[in-house]
């Protein structure tokens, strides 16, 4: 990975430190603009859609995004490092399609 480095690991090991949804409000609030949190949220929401096999169509609906989004996100969702992945696991997200 081209952006690992010292800041980089700086920046995670902040995040990592923080110890409630509350103080991730404030460090992000603080750190990125609204339009990045929302964007950073609207991927993870579509990774987990994703991964529960909804279609584009539906994901575009439920989420709000494009389908060059999507398509991005089930790129890194199957071919990537695997974080969403884990991510998503650790979140323990229920499979209620609709």
């Amino acid at each position: 990975m081209k952006y690992r480095c010292e800041s980089v690991d700086r920046l995670f090991k902040a995040i990592l430190n923080l110890e409630s949804i509350e103080e991730c409000y404030e460090f992000f609030d603080d750190i990125c603009t609204i339009k990045e949190i929302q964007d950073m949220a609207q991927r993870i929401d579509t990774a987990i859609l994703l991964a529960q096999g909804y279609s584009y169509q539906k994901i575009t609906e439920k989420v709000d995004v494009s389908t060059a989004t999507i398509g991005r996100v089930s790129k890194c969702l199957n071919y990537g490092s695997g974080g969403y992945k884990k991510a998503i696991e650790r979140l323990n997200i229920s499979e209620d399609k609709e």
